[in-house]
């Protein structure tokens, strides 16, 4: 397993540090429009909608270092995009960018595929090149084992699909 870096933590949070995970969105947002193309508003703002989020009973984590969230991450079913139940799906994944490349991603990666031991599903954009790489790294090195990458084309888009196993590494 992957420790996290000195002066990490990691904690699943409810619907109570919503301003924290709306905040983190604009971030994560401000990344993906570069590959999505889709802009602010009026405002300013991606004005992202954490609603559903909580409605739907998405696993949500939040990445510290020392009392600063520098990163979230979604853990949801794969349901809608395996069609076979019981698999989880890492629906959003962010670091903020001062901490990327030190480690912390692949660790944060590896304590969420520990605390939801399983099949998983990491669907990446494949436009988005510096994720691509990042994730089957992260993925074969926490698997250590079979790792298998489909590319799927979803609404005109190429996306790698990784399957893969995990068990709690805490307790096997």
């Amino acid at each position: 397993m992957t420790a996290l870096p000195s002066g990490y933590r990691i904690e699943q949070v409810d619907a109570s540090a919503d301003a924290v995970l709306r905040n983190l969105y604009e971030f994560y947002l401000h990344d993906m429009a570069e590959w999505f193309l889709f802009d602010t508003t009026e405002e300013g703002s991606y004005q992202h909608q954490t609603e559903t989020i909580w409605q739907l009973g998405d696993r949500v984590y939040l990445l510290y270092f020392d009392k600063i969230p520098v990163g979230f991450a979604l853990v949801g079913s794969a349901d809608e995009y395996l069609n076979r139940s019981g698999v989880h799906d890492m629906h959003d994944f962010f670091v903020a960018r001062r901490h990327r490349r030190l480690g912390v991603g692949r660790a944060f990666a590896s304590h969420l595929f520990n605390a939801h031991p399983g099949e998983w599903l990491v669907r990446v954009f494949q436009g988005n090149r510096p994720a691509v790489p990042f994730w089957r790294a992260a993925i074969s090195r926490y698997a250590g084992g079979p790792l298998q990458e489909e590319v799927r084309t979803v609404t005109d888009r190429p996306w790698s699909y990784f399957t893969f196993g995990s068990t709690d590494m805490a307790t096997g």
